[in-house]
């Protein structure tokens, strides 16, 4: 251990332990992960980008606990640790499973196959962080920022429960705000528009929404910004250029009688996103790449703390340091191996894929043990990024497209001419499906992992009892895993999902989008179908190295701004207009910043103090207004789903949709000096 670290204090010291996993603190644990799990299942599915739940947890821990005659600051902490596993597992399934439905291989979401694959892919998270938690958070020393900000919050107790009154009013506005909007369709989702020039389309325009202004905010300037820069590479130089330069012929299959901003978006969605899948291979390539010593010094770690567990010497490990018995860490993960490897075999049997028997039970294994190696490997990659990024801004998408693109390749090479789909469409999409569902249970693996080291650097500021936090995680994904499958189903009999409805008739106004599956999909099913996009995929490698080169460059010269690959491929696979209200949030956020410095130096105070504190406000609000536009979003489901039509509560005519845009606009405005006046608010 360093000197730092030996310095280091925790807010409650090892020898005043306090109770930790109580009654009323599993309970709320375990509700709050359901209800965070479906919030962002969600806005995933609406938008591809999740955030982390740790902080709102905490804040509403506090609140919760505080009617209570008796609780701690351990207790809160072991409530969002529970908490926000629910968020991390709900990205890991949304960016994933959902593209079996677009494969047509699932036509709905079955419980058991749906909660195993989350519950094993989230449990082997838990466990591969936990022989890291020494390497990446004492020893390595990295920031954690969400970490430390939920470590603030639960220190602040008395501060934290203020900010309960501003997430309530923010999720109560947000909540209705899009009740009217896809509700009474009183205000639209979107506005947008487009100019031609030549051959070329050059689409614009923006979705409403206060949950992406919220995403903006959080993630700060210098991700919305790269996430802004990636959707103009596609829509203000890919799109045009493609129907400038392409085959007139090619062009005119892609887009039909489409025109104007329905056929850019159709061109991006055939043609340009694959871009972002190059981009996505590069970054979590070059990912990989950047973490070998921070891997192997994890490995290193995890060694000696086997050998420490078989001499006995853990005994003298003082309670802040206990994590849970590496024997116990070990055996968990090799027991793991059968369920999962009876989960591929029980979704991808032999009506689905048949083929020798010999090959058959050799694909699960490899599927099966695949699935371990290259968890462990990403689930370290997610917990380095998370302390260098932060878990919302972690690349879960890059490493997931590298696993299926790498799995996709295996099971083609292993599989061979057996796999056509111009012959045998069934059998390919199977094996689309394998390589899916080895990508969902790393997915949630990186996904679960981020998070819970996020939530064992909290746990170090606090004083926490590492094996607790660990125990809690687990609790936290069973929770979530139960309820993920039923929310999935009814989102998706109430909106359809990335270019599926679920019944004829049904309006595709409301659809979620899915990119994260949609993509996980393409590269699947394009392996197999021997049509995958290469040129494009090419092209955005190109520019992924390009952004590499500039990141490195900038890290030379000491720029506070960087340039993170994977924050710019997620911008080149979503519309534009998703990624313009991130952007608007990122400037509120920098922004206010500056207001509220210059105010402080104005009056002589601790101009980080004021800083701190303003982001903070901010980061609740804009909690606020994501958990309230995502809650009504599947309450909303339910009458959709119920009279099969998402106009189930239109109050107006689809004439008056003129006026919609402009109140739209107005409320979005609104919304935007709202959350500038919280922020900057003394």
């Amino acid at each position: 251990m360093s000197d730092e670290s030996k310095q280091f204090v925790p807010y409650v010291r090892a020898e005043d332990d306090y109770p930790q996993i109580t009654f009323k603190a599993v309970i709320l644990g375990i509700l709050l992960s359901a209800i965070l799990a479906g919030a962002n299942a969600y806005l995933g599915l609406k938008v591809g980008m999740t955030v982390s739940a740790s902080i709102p947890a905490a804040v509403i821990s506090m609140a919760v606990l505080r009617l209570f005659k008796e609780s701690n600051i351990l207790e809160n902490n072991i409530v969002q640790t529970a908490a926000s596993a629910g968020e991390s597992l709900a990205a890991g399934v949304i960016f994933t499973l959902p593209a079996l439905i677009l494969l047509r291989y699932w036509s709905d979401f079955p419980f058991l196959d749906t909660m195993a694959i989350a519950m094993f892919g989230g449990i082997l998270g838990v466990l591969f962080t936990i022989p890291l938690r020494r390497a990446l958070i004492i020893e390595k020393k990295l920031k954690f920022p969400e970490g430390v900000a939920t470590g603030e919050v639960l220190k602040a107790g008395t501060e934290g429960g203020k900010g309960i009154v501003q997430i309530v009013w923010a999720g109560l506005a947000a909540a209705l705000y899009k009740l009217g909007q896809t509700g009474f369709k009183l205000f639209s989702g979107s506005v947008s528009g487009s100019v031609t020039a030549g051959k070329s389309i050059f689409g614009m325009g923006t979705e409403l929404s206060v949950a992406l202004l919220g995403v903006g905010y959080i993630v700060g300037l210098n991700i919305a910004v790269l996430v802004f820069a990636g959707g103009l590479i596609s829509w203000l130089f890919g799109i045009p250029l493609y129907m400038a330069f392409a085959n007139p012929a090619d062009v005119a299959e892609v887009v039909g009688n489409m025109s104007g901003y329905d056929a850019a978006l159709e061109i991006w969605s055939q043609k340009i996103r694959y871009m972002g899948v190059g981009a996505m291979v590069v970054g979590g390539i070059w990912a990989l790449i950047s973490l070998t010593k921070p891997l192997k010094d994890g490995i290193a770690s995890s060694w000696e703390a086997v050998k420490k567990a078989r001499a006995g010497e853990s005994a003298d490990i003082p309670r802040t340091e206990r994590d849970m018995p590496i024997n116990y860490v070990l055996w968990g993960i090799i027991g793991l191996a059968v369920p999962i490897f009876i989960v591929f075999t029980q979704v991808i049997d032999t009506t689905h894929l048949p083929v020798s028997s010999g090959l058959y039970w050799t694909t699960m294994g490899i599927g099966a043990v695949f699935s371990l190696v290259a968890g462990f490997l990403f689930a370290s990659v997610a917990g380095y990024m998370a302390g260098l990024v932060g878990s919302s801004n972690n690349p879960i998408s890059g490493v997931t497209i590298a696993t299926i693109l790498a799995t996709s390749l295996i099971l083609l090479a292993l599989l061979g001419s057996q796999l056509d789909f111009s012959v045998d469409t069934g059998r390919a999409q199977a094996a689309a499906a394998a390589a899916i569902l080895v990508g969902a249970m790393v997915a949630c693996a990186a996904a679960i992992a981020g998070d819970n080291m996020q939530d064992l650097k909290a746990g170090q500021l606090v004083g926490a009892t590492p094996y607790k936090q660990q125990i809690m995680q687990i609790v936290g994904v069973v929770s979530a895993a139960l309820v993920i499958a039923p929310i999935l189903s009814l989102l998706f009999n109430a909106y359809g999902l990335g270019g599926v409805l679920p019944r004829e008739g049904m309006s595709s106004a409301e659809m979620l989008s899915a990119p994260q599956a949609t993509l996980m999909q393409s590269v699947a099913e394009g392996v197999f179908a021997r049509n995958l996009e290469w040129n494009m995929i090419w092209i955005g490698a190109v520019i992924a190295v390009a952004i590499i080169i500039l990141d490195k460059i900038l890290e030379a010269k000491e720029f506070e701004f960087r340039t993170p690959v994977l924050a710019v491929a997620v911008g080149i696979y979503l519309p534009l207009e998703l990624t313009v209200p991130i952007f608007i949030g990122g400037m509120i956020a920098w922004w206010a910043g500056r207001v509220v410095a210059s105010r402080a130096r104005q009056e002589g105070a601790d101009v980080e103090a004021a800083k701190t504190k303003a982001e903070r406000r901010g980061l609740l609000f804009s909690s606020g207004l994501i958990t309230g536009e995502a809650l009504i979003g599947i309450v909303l489901a339910i009458p959709f789903a119920i009279q099969e039509s998402t106009d189930a509560l239109r109050l107006v005519p689809e004439s008056f949709a003129p006026f919609a845009d402009w109140l739209g606009v107005l409320a979005a405005v609104f919304f935007i000096i709202w959350l500038y006046k919280v922020a900057v608010k003394k």
